[in-house]
């Protein structure tokens, strides 16, 4: 799916990407079926699935932006921000070398080092910067992080991953509707002919577990699709780093920026760490807090010795086929 770019293709990532979105329009179909076989209306599932693919879709880019602090800055802005001008000939370097269009390029005022990219397509991406990252790397460094966050884009794995986060943001928010907004109102016939307070006892045991069994299963499509997402999020990483490495022809400089940026990342108040890990799935190097918590329990990103050791490898492949 790097078509139009001298990024290498992967077939590996483009196989879990197609068979991730196949597995969840399945998911979403049954999902569908289901509040449909509960007499749920169409017209509410529909504009509810389609209004938040919309949003998703077309607006993915501003939302990660602002939920991180980020803000998109000009040539002209650059010389204002710490490591802008460096920033922005890093880039220029990196789309000219891929031949991709050039990305808008914001930075995020956070002391944490690290990068992201977003955007549905390479026309419309976004990549961001931290001040942190800008004030912690070397130039060479910078230019391997951000063919890294490159490759996301040329690859369009970007795209998948919020199309993919679409039918666990609907199950979770269709779980609160059927709590909140009596979406089962219409049932409320169950029992209307049998008169007296045994048949309204009856309705509204019925309607109660109906309601419960939605819940469980909007919950099961909740848990497969989160499953589903981080098994795709983690290979998307390996991917990157071994693509962007291929680019700029230096796997180790990619290997030394990842072990910087990790071991910097310790320094990091903890409460800070806590508070980006949400946003995990965008990130350059994972936003870990001291201690147990849900981003350990699951990773959206591979541990950092399986990716130097993907580097090292690959770094000693090249050397080999240098000599």
């Amino acid at each position: 799916m790097a078509s139009h770019t001298r990024y290498p293709a992967d077939r590996g990532l483009t196989a879990r990407m197609l068979s991730t979105v196949f597995l969840l329009g399945l998911l979403y179909a049954a999902f569908v079926a289901i509040l449909v076989a509960v007499h749920v209306k169409l017209g509410l599932i529909l504009v509810l699935a389609f209004g938040i693919l919309f949003v998703q879709y077309f607006f993915s880019d501003r939302i990660a932006l602002y939920s991180m602090g980020g803000r998109i800055v000009t040539r002209e802005q650059a010389p204002r921000v710490p490591g802008g001008t460096e920033l922005f000939g890093v880039i220029d370097r990196l789309v000219a070398l891929a031949d991709m269009p050039h990305p808008q390029v914001a930075i995020a005022n956070s002391d944490m080092p690290n990068a992201f990219a977003t955007g549905r397509d390479q026309k419309h991406a976004v990549v961001c910067v931290t001040t942190g990252l800008l004030r912690r790397l070397d130039e060479p460094e910078l230019e391997a992080v951000l063919a890294h966050e490159l490759s996301h884009v040329a690859h369009r794995d970007v795209a998948v991953m919020t199309i993919a986060s679409f039918l666990g943001i609907l199950a979770g928010l269709m779980t609160r509707v059927f709590y909140f907004a009596g979406l089962f109102g219409g049932m409320g016939g169950y029992g209307g002919g049998r008169g007296g307070r045994g048949g309204n006892n009856n309705a509204a045991g019925q309607m109660a577990l109906i309601e419960l069994g939605m819940v469980l299963v909007s919950a099961v499509i909740y848990a497969i699709s989160f499953v589903l997402i981080r098994t795709l999020s983690r290979y998307r990483e390996l991917a990157a780093d071994r693509s962007g490495a291929i680019l700029i022809g230096q796997p180790a400089l990619l290997a030394q920026a990842l072990v910087k940026v990790s071991g910097e990342m310790s320094r990091i108040p903890s409460r800070d760490l806590r508070s980006a890990e949400h946003f995990n799935a965008f990130y350059f190097a994972p936003a870990l807090a001291p201690g147990a918590s849900i981003s350990t329990l699951f990773a959206t990103h591979p541990p950092l010795q399986r990716r130097l050791e993907q580097l090292a490898k690959l770094d000693a492949e090249m050397r080999r086929g240098a000599a």
